[in-house]
């Protein structure tokens, strides 16, 4: 049965919106996320930011105007308001790219909906992220890296089937980056965690800085 799904648009850089909303799904704009919906022939729900990086403007959409000195980012506040509304999958576009401290805090907002039992992915230009708290994910098969990194001091019992270097029942830590650039031998991956967190990242392959 298919989720009701929270779609928020971002303005970093991403993949064409691949997306189209069912009747039961939610749009948002996140400021300049809403150029890229746009063009792409979708109308957002509901506009949401300070509106600093808009480019065009928000005729007959429903906007949230926030103030530009605030505590939190435009896309933690279009989770906080989908959140509301009751929703409980989310799927942020354009969340990578530009300027590192928004895609840590993007990262920050998947951890956050992990540590509530919600589930989010980011969809970049050329990855995808998602975040696993305490339980497993199952991936079909990529041609690209898939990346698992602790995310928060130590994540306890972290197991991965089906791909090139597998682990069993390992202790990883913050601090140790044993899981970067796996790749896929099997038709599907099986990652799972214990106890703790797990940023997972997986796309197209990326090139090697030694």
């Amino acid at each position: 049965m298919k989720k009701n799904i929270c779609y928020i648009v971002a303005a970093g850089e991403g993949r064409a919106l691949d997306f189209m909303p069912e009747p039961c799904d939610f749009v948002i704009a996140a400021d300049g996320g809403l150029a890229r919906l746009k063009d792409s022939g979708i109308i957002p729900n509901l506009m949401i930011g300070d509106m600093d990086s808009a480019g065009v403007t928000a005729e007959n959409i429903k906007s949230v105007k926030l103030s530009a000195e605030k505590d939190e980012t435009d896309t933690l506040a279009a989770v906080k308001y989908g959140k509301i509304m009751g929703y409980k999958d989310f799927r942020v576009y354009c969340g990578t790219g530009g300027r590192l401290s928004h895609t840590l805090a993007n990262i920050a907002v998947l951890k956050s909906l992990a540590d509530c039992g919600l589930s989010g992915y980011i969809y970049g230009k050329n990855e995808t992220l998602t975040v696993i708290r305490d339980g497993e994910l199952v991936l079909d098969k990529t041609e690209g890296y898939i990346s698992v990194f602790c995310l928060g001091g130590i994540a306890k019992g972290v197991t991965l089937e089906g791909l090139k270097y597998p682990l069993r029942d390992y202790a990883m830590t913050d601090a140790y980056p044993i899981g970067v650039s796996n790749e896929f031998v099997e038709g599907y991956a099986k990652i799972s965690v214990k106890s703790g967190c797990l940023l997972i990242i997986y796309g197209e392959k990326e090139s090697t800085i030694n």
